[in-house]
């Protein structure tokens, strides 16, 4: 018994004509800049003052238990702090805090002084005042990666002061998401 014969289109197979390179650190960046990714500010302090820096490398690792990972590079000057805290505080930002965003991704001033508006939790972390929402987390791993720690955190509070468009960071600039098509 033969089965019948199926239709299908024929394939045709285009020549592909870009050019494969080795991932130098300039193709390395090159190519991230093209991938938008979330802004956030991580913050924490281990008992000799806040510290805080940008991050858009969160990431979801797990459901149960809730846990995130963000990579920090060993060079950044929030590495001494967040390589000894024990929880720290992930505020996220809404399409309009550029200022912020940028004010925690400059090195060598006090990220915490005027026009920053923050304060702390019960527990002692530090957080922005005006962040539309943060995540309070314990640390539960540090994995030297290259020039980086990859930080994994288990999530313990959510507070949303208000709903907010994300802050994304896409071709080496701040961005915001396409809204949704309402319908009626």
């Amino acid at each position: 018994m033969s089965l019948p014969a199926l239709n299908r289109p024929a394939l045709s197979v285009v020549p592909d004509r870009s050019e494969e390179r080795v991932v130098d650190a300039d193709v390395y960046r090159s190519v991230f800049r093209r991938h938008a990714a979330g802004v956030v500010v991580i913050t924490a302090d281990a008992g000799h003052g806040p510290v805080g820096f940008t991050a858009t490398s969160l990431v979801s690792v797990s459901l149960l238990p809730p846990l995130v990972s963000f990579a920090i590079a060993t060079s950044a000057s929030s590495w001494p702090t967040v390589s000894t805290a024990n929880s720290l505080v992930i505020n996220f930002l809404s399409a309009d805090q550029h200022a912020i965003a940028g004010r925690f991704a400059t090195s060598g001033i006090d990220r915490f002084a005027e026009p920053t508006r923050w304060s702390r939790l019960a527990s002692g972390e530090p957080v922005l005042d005006e962040a539309p929402s943060y995540l309070r987390a314990q640390v539960e791993h540090r994995f030297a990666v290259g020039d980086h720690y990859l930080v994994v955190a288990r999530l313990a509070t959510h507070t949303e002061r208000r709903e907010h468009e994300p802050l994304l960071y896409h071709d080496g600039r701040y961005a915001t998401a396409t809204p949704k098509a309402h319908h009626a």
